[in-house]
């Protein structure tokens, strides 16, 4: 592989425009300028022992959703071309890269197939592939078309129309999103609404290749759902299987009875759920039209039934929503997966949203009883970010908040466009390349002694295109994926505690370079696995 180092550590630390706060911050244990205990020790989301592995078995990385991993990465500028790197052909999602009940290989899992990757020592080798069926399998010259470089607006939607089919993209990507692999290496994921559980034919040879092994029709289910939006797992090994308007529980081997849990009226699914060591199930809702609420619920699976009930330690609590956003997010809710905050003996446990307010707010609501200090009743705090940009008229995001210890950090997708995106696939291929991007991001820390969240630093800057960004504790960096004309497609990587930017893995006008909604992972020598639009692929550091 092609790369070049370019700059030192020291000449990295250098960040423009760069807001720090929060000196005032007397959280006990700090030794990171005030900000908190070090992340390096923080306490992490307990292992799902019916997951394959403690990391990445699960889309954002766990049960808790945290989108941290514990794996350093080496700082410094890096000049990479996609095309030279290991990698298979996929998509046009390809949300997440699962690790597999064998750390030698890793399930990738797209909108269009399910695959089988061969990762050990520093490899990213396509083993075996199987189609999700009535999805149209894209061939490496469709996505060849995908990532090609547009001149307009109407060119890319023209191709995506002519690749992906029908006339709207977005439906796309309604399969194989949110996806989970089992303690057996068994991978469930969906064709529309229906449940899929995929295998290798022969575990002792995965060159033998992959087959369904089950299927499980959920619409009877589901309340007039038209696709599964998630599948995740309780902590005894039950399949969680969300919709649109409800969630349902499933057995692993997809069969016996099925208990189910329909949403309000009023609400609808846009994402993905995290669950806690105890199967508390948590949800966040959209309302179904502009100006009402969204609904933060917490369900609880007891072993036998799906409970709305108070005395299981359920709950449901309203949020602010708004209108909807131009451009990238979802809905007139939350553009989050709820992330659990605070583990083991930590004093607080929360769980952590974005709000649906053209100026978000991060809200945290605490997940089990309410401490008797508490102000605000279930919301433990909500508080309106600004990204370093306070006076845009946009400050939205798609992604969930990523959280370690008791830090928590957002971008800024949103920003009114020059060209109405009237697709939000056709809008991720086109912003960035041809439509400017929004800028901006912010990390904020959770004060346990005051019951509220503070700033630590914003980067009006930085752009992040649609990417679920995702944080090293062990190099306490936080990394994005975006787009400037001057550089093209990157990922940065920023100082969790002070902003800086420490890493640049620069793809330039590659837009393979482009994340398309997916999440950034990275193995445990460092090396980056950035699942693309077009497939994921491997990038070295170390030769």
């Amino acid at each position: 592989m092609f790369y070049k180092k370019l700059l030192a550590v020291g000449a990295a630390l250098i960040a423009p425009l760069l807001l720090a706060s929060c000196s005032d911050d007397d959280n006990s244990g700090s030794d990171n300028n005030g900000n908190g205990p070090s992340i390096k020790t923080a306490n992490v989301c307990p292992r799902n022992p019916y997951l394959a592995q403690d990391l990445y078995s699960i889309t954002h990385f766990n049960s808790g959703q945290t989108d941290a991993f514990p794996y350093a990465v080496p700082d410094g500028t890096f000049h990479i071309s996609p095309d030279e790197c290991e990698g298979k052909w996929s998509g046009p999602v390809n949300l997440m890269t699962l690790a597999s009940a064998d750390p030698n290989y890793m399930w990738g899992m797209s909108s269009d197939r399910v695959s089988y990757v061969n990762v050990a020592n520093g490899k990213f080798e396509l083993v075996a592939e199987c189609a999700i069926p009535g999805v149209a399998t894209k061939t490496k010259e469709d996505l060849q078309k995908l990532t090609a470089q547009f001149n307009t607006y109407e060119e890319a939607e023209a191709v995506a129309k002519e690749v992906l089919g029908g006339q709207r993209p977005e439906w796309s990507i309604a399969c194989g999103n949110y996806v989970l692999c089992d303690k057996d290496n068994y991978v469930y994921t969906n064709a529309m609404t229906t449940l899929l559980r995929y295998k290798l034919k022969d575990k002792a040879d995965p060159k033998k290749g992959i087959e369904i092994d089950k299927s499980f029709d959920m619409t009877p289910y589901l309340n007039g759902s038209q696709t599964l939006m998630a599948v995740s797992m309780t902590y005894d090994g039950y399949l969680i299987v969300a919709g649109q308007f409800g969630i349902s529980i499933v057995k692993r081997d997809l069969s016996g009875e099925v208990d189910t849990y329909i949403l309000p009226e009023d609400q609808f699914l846009t994402n993905s759920i995290s669950v806690d060591s105890n199967n508390g199930i948590y949800l966040a809702t959209t309302y179904k039209s502009e100006n009402g609420k969204g609904l933060m619920q917490k369900i609880v699976w007891t072993g036998s039934k799906l409970s709305t009930d108070e005395k299981d330690g359920a709950w449901q609590c309203y949020y602010d929503g708004g209108p909807e956003a131009p451009a990238i997010k979802h809905g007139y809710g939350t553009g989050s997966t709820p992330t659990l905050m605070g583990f083991g003996d930590d004093e607080d446990k929360l769980v952590v949203i974005t709000d649906g307010e053209k100026h978000m707010k991060v809200v945290a609501f605490w997940r089990d009883e309410i401490p008797a200090d508490a102000k605000g009743g279930r919301i433990a705090d909500s508080f309106t970010v600004t990204c370093g940009l306070p006076d845009a008229e946009w400050i939205q995001s798609e992604q969930s908040v990523v959280c370690a210890g008791y830090g928590a950090f957002v971008v800024n997708n949103v920003q009114n466009m020059a060209h109405p995106i009237t697709d939000k696939v056709v809008g991720v291929l086109a912003i960035g390349p041809i439509l400017d991007a929004a800028s901006g991001m912010e990390r904020i820390q959770w004060d346990t002694k005051e019951n509220r969240w503070k700033t630590v630093w914003t980067r009006a800057d930085v752009k992040s295109i649609s990417m679920i960004p995702c944080v090293s504790s062990a190099s306490e960096t936080v990394f994005v994926n975006g787009y400037t004309k001057a550089d093209g497609w990157e990922v940065t990587g920023l100082d969790w505690n002070t902003g800086a930017t420490r890493h640049r893995t620069i793809f330039g006008q590659d837009n393979r370079g482009n994340g398309a909604y997916a999440i950034l992972q990275y193995f445990p020598n460092g090396d980056l696995l950035f699942n693309s639009v077009a497939g994921p692929f491997r990038v070295k550091y170390n030769k």
